[in-house]
């Protein structure tokens, strides 16, 4: 997975934060919960505001479909 996979990541993150609610999350733990999720092989340091907004708006929709 790499940052620009966004809704896989969303999907990954439903699974391994079940009990989180996405709209509680800040960006710092948002970025270290996506470099820990197995299979993300990008560079943690390649991520921005902009691509975290976008993780965080897909998480949110996925959780609430």
């Amino acid at each position: 997975m790499l940052w620009t996979d966004i809704n896989e990541i969303a999907i990954e993150l439903v699974d391994a934060h079940p009990d989180v609610d996405p709209l509680t999350v800040n960006f710092v733990d948002l970025r270290n919960w996506v470099v820990e999720l197995p299979g993300f092989e990008d560079d943690p340091n390649r991520c921005g505001e902009k691509i975290l907004e976008a993780i965080q708006a897909a998480w949110i929709q996925e959780a609430e479909d």
